[in-house]
């Protein structure tokens, strides 16, 4: 095979086979486990959620409630831990501080026996738990605040959101967290999935293999994109002035790509994005809407007429960092929360990859020289 055949990042490139999620683009579908994501969204709970991934199928009232106490048991972490968060610097950004608290996690509740599958679901609930801890924690102390501890009679989105703002948060607000954890819970081969299963191919512990995948998921064409999307609103200013900005930006420019536009898989409005939409309309009708998003409705005007024939549409980073900024979280912590939400479909992936496991080894085509002679260091020009 020539270097010229090799697909750039692999595109449409299968690397492995599961059964955890399906993308159909054109169609824009998104299913985990067979389920619409829309009615995951609207109808079911992150915990269910995170279960149907793990499990392979919707629990039991039972299993729910159990996998609810046991994530509830599990949310408090070492106080050595928060020890170690508080020596990060203020100005780092939450998601270096977010990768080295889960590295160090493992370090406190150890599980390097991945054959043994009790200790594997005992480090699966605990990675699920304590995500909202360790991001909170570092979020309030750079500030100068003192964590607050977990509620234990809030259920997954609204524990986050109090121990975010220090109060709990309203039904319809709640609703809207939680619905962006589950949209973001899983999407089959991305870049941090990959990442993962790659990383626990080797047989590392599932501490270094989320890790792994959440140092994937900070760069800024993943979990990044939607921070750089909100630069981008605030850029615009105010909803009237989109259109001047983007004449502006393709004359400087004719290849410019508005952020938050367009998917490698999806050919049409990413379903994610779609449902945001209507969840949030939700909190909005509570306050305003954001000037925000106002701007991001009238860019998508704009750019669906130009992008949209090439099969460029809104993707749900167009508009989850509106959501975001409007319940007040900070812009740098978006992709934590991405990563609090996506830490469920690592870990099915993780656990359905040590499932006749074989280490990922793929071959290169080499394009360097060959048959070069050494040259003594003194004869060297």
């Amino acid at each position: 095979m020539s270097a010229m055949e090799i697909p750039a990042g692999l595109a449409d490139v299968p690397v492995t086979k599961s059964a955890i999620s399906i993308i159909d683009g054109k169609r824009a579908m998104l299913s985990y486990r067979g389920i619409a994501v829309e009615t995951l969204a609207k109808e079911s709970s992150f915990e269910e959620t995170a279960w149907l991934l793990l499990k392979g199928q919707l629990p039991t009232q039972r299993e729910l409630a159990d996998f609810h106490h046991e994530l509830r048991q599990r949310r408090k972490v070492h106080y050595k831990l928060i020890d170690v968060i508080k020596n990060f610097p203020a100005d780092g950004h939450p998601m270096d501080a977010l990768q080295a608290s889960i590295a160090a996690l493992g370090m406190f509740y150890p599980a390097r026996d991945v054959k043994n599958a009790a200790s594997n679901w005992e480090a699966t609930l605990r990675l699920i738990a304590a995500m909202p801890t360790v991001v909170t924690a570092f979020a309030r102390l750079r500030k100068g605040d003192e964590p607050i501890e977990p509620h234990p009679d809030l259920d997954h989105a609204g524990n986050f959101y109090y121990m975010l703002f220090g109060r709990e948060p309203s039904p319809s607000v709640r609703k809207v967290v939680d619905a962006c954890l589950i949209l973001h819970a899983e999407h089959n081969m991305n870049a941090s999935t990959f990442t993962a299963r790659v990383t626990g191919s080797s047989l590392a512990n599932p501490y270094a293999t989320i890790a792994a995948a959440i140092g994937s998921l900070s760069g800024p064409l993943h979990g990044g994109a939607n921070e750089e999307v909100l630069e981008q609103l605030s850029e615009i200013g105010k909803a009237e002035n989109a259109k001047a900005w983007m004449d502006a930006k393709k004359a400087a420019d004719p290849s410019f790509k508005v952020m938050g536009m367009g998917h490698r898989v999806y050919k049409v409005k990413d379903p994610r994005a779609t449902v945001l939409q209507e969840l949030a309309e939700h909190v909005f009708a509570e306050t305003t809407r954001p000037a925000m998003y106002e701007v991001a409705l009238e860019l998508e005007k704009i750019c669906v007429p130009i992008y949209g024939p090439k099969g460029v549409y809104p993707n749900v980073d167009f508009f989850s960092g509106v959501v975001y900024s409007s319940l007040g979280i900070p812009t740098d912590i978006f992709t934590p929360v991405f990563a609090i939400a996506r830490v469920a479909g690592w870990l099915a992936h993780w656990l359905e990859q040590l499932q006749g496991n074989r280490i990922y080894r793929p071959e290169q085509t080499y394009t360097g020289k060959t048959d070069v002679a050494y040259i003594p260091l003194e004869k060297r020009p």
